[in-house]
């Protein structure tokens, strides 16, 4: 199967503000986020992409951007960038654009740190963590399954997300239950990486922020070739 590169967007105006953003609009990435998605798209140059996935918001279409603006092997063009609602952010409910400074007083925050599958966020628009990960596993995996039947097995993609939704598909990568997702760690524009086999996932790397991709290329395939007859009779019969 495909192996899929898990991006998180790189560091925000909220990020440094302390600011739980969620899906307020506006929330772009700030000048160290720019230079963060640009280096990554130059450490990703290496590798073939088949398909290049975003959440719809902007700090996530930026680094998305900056991914296939820079040519891969050879000079080759990237893929049209798509986007996929459902790598969208938690949606936070009335935790959406609050302190964390504060949110950390109230009793929800230590459910989401210590129990985050009992935690559904305030107000009429807040999600249960368990809803973000089904919803964000399932985009994952219908990705990979469209990108192995249009381009095959070898295939590499990326899906550009958010931290929270990129450790829930990470903790069911790895077998971990949802209440354990807290300690993995995923920071801005860090690369982790999943190959999904018809029998379990495989977990290849997590919040990569430096190492060398190129590995991450696919190998080539060796041609198979005949060999040549050990006797001397003439192919399709026998020696006169």
């Amino acid at each position: 199967m495909p192996t899929v590169l898990l991006v998180r967007h790189g560091r925000t105006t909220a990020n440094t503000s302390g600011v739980l953003a969620g899906w307020t609009p506006g929330v772009r990435l700030d000048e160290v986020g720019e230079k963060q998605a640009q280096a990554l798209a130059g450490r990703m140059a290496p590798v073939p992409l088949a398909a290049v996935v975003s959440s719809p918001l902007e700090r996530c279409q930026q680094t998305a951007q900056a991914l296939v603006s820079v040519p891969g092997p050879k000079g080759a063009a990237r893929p049209e960038l798509m986007t996929d609602e459902r790598l969208g952010e938690c949606r936070y409910g009335d935790w959406t654009g609050r302190e964390l400074k504060t949110l950390v007083r109230d009793p929800l925050w230590k459910v989401v740190q210590e129990h985050p599958s009992a935690a559904v966020f305030p107000g009429p628009e807040g999600e249960s963590m368990r809803a973000m990960q089904l919803r964000a596993v399932d985009a994952v995996r219908d990705w990979d399954q469209r990108v192995a039947e249009e381009h095959g097995p070898d295939a590499v993609w990326v899906a550009v997300s958010h931290g929270d939704v990129i450790k829930a598909v990470l903790a069911d990568a790895l077998g971990a239950h949802l209440d354990a997702f807290q300690r993995i760690v995923v920071s801005p524009c860090s690369v982790s990486v999943v190959t999904y086999t018809p029998t379990r996932p495989f977990v290849g790397r997590t919040n990569d922020v430096g190492a060398d991709l190129a590995a991450l290329a696919p190998k080539p395939r060796r041609r198979r070739t005949r060999r040549a007859p050990t006797s001397d009779a003439v192919v399709g019969g026998s020696a006169a």
